[in-house]
């Protein structure tokens, strides 16, 4: 296995030399378990690789796992997941057309005491661990990528990009997959400071998955 491309004062991270060139989601996978290509994975209880079916339609991507996922070692398993979820089921969409992952596949956290705290990767990390999340779009190809979060979404679409400007958008013409939407990470519900807030942010929310349903339903005829 390839030792991690780390140098000794400005890093040069990278996790390509870890992603088997040919392989499937589960091969994948268990690479990915080993992945040196940052130094995320020196804190972290495990890699924390995508879940769902190869043949998934909607690809759901978040920015990174959280405490719960790390322990885990699935994504979307916390609080934020079960807003997801119940936000998939209102909007129709069945949990076997979606696949599930993150730009970042290492819980990057800050100690308080004995929690940890989630803190955002920064862009060398992220443009590290892109080469995973290009193999699953790679392998799955599917009709429609949903960005989780502002990081997800300039990951995959640039930096100029705007969830406050361009939310809910079906956006076509990326290269990613036919319909690319981004919209709120569900961590962000949750922080909301009411709850009427957040069952304003959970409507909002719900409706942007509604025009992915929409539009899968168009897709099939």
């Amino acid at each position: 296995m390839p030792r991690s491309v780390l140098a000794a004062d400005t890093p040069t991270w990278d996790a390509r030399p870890f992603v088997p060139a040919s392989a499937d989601l589960v091969e994948l996978g268990r690479a990915a378990a080993d992945c040196r290509g940052c130094d995320l994975y020196a804190a972290a209880t495990q890699t924390v690789f995508g879940a769902g079916a190869a043949e998934a339609r909607v690809l759901l991507v978040g920015e990174q796992p959280g405490d719960r996922e790390d322990r885990l070692g699935q994504p979307f398993v916390g609080p934020a997941g079960q807003v997801l979820a119940a936000a998939l089921a209102a909007a129709e969409i069945s949990p076997e057309l979606v696949y599930t992952t993150n730009v970042v596949k290492h819980f990057k956290f800050e100690l308080r005491g004995k929690r940890r705290i989630h803190s955002k990767p920064n862009r060398q990390e992220i443009r590290a661990c892109k080469p995973w999340l290009e193999a699953e779009l790679r392998l799955i190809r599917p009709t429609v990528l949903i960005c989780l979060g502002a990081t997800a979404a300039q990951a995959l679409l640039g930096p100029q990009f705007r969830i406050t400007r361009q939310r809910g958008e079906l956006l076509a013409g990326t290269g990613l997959a036919p319909v690319v939407v981004a919209t709120v990470h569900p961590a962000s519900i949750l922080r909301a400071p009411t709850e009427a807030a957040r069952q304003a942010a959970r409507e909002a929310f719900t409706a942007d998955l509604r025009r992915v349903g929409d539009a899968l339903r168009r897709a099939s005829g």
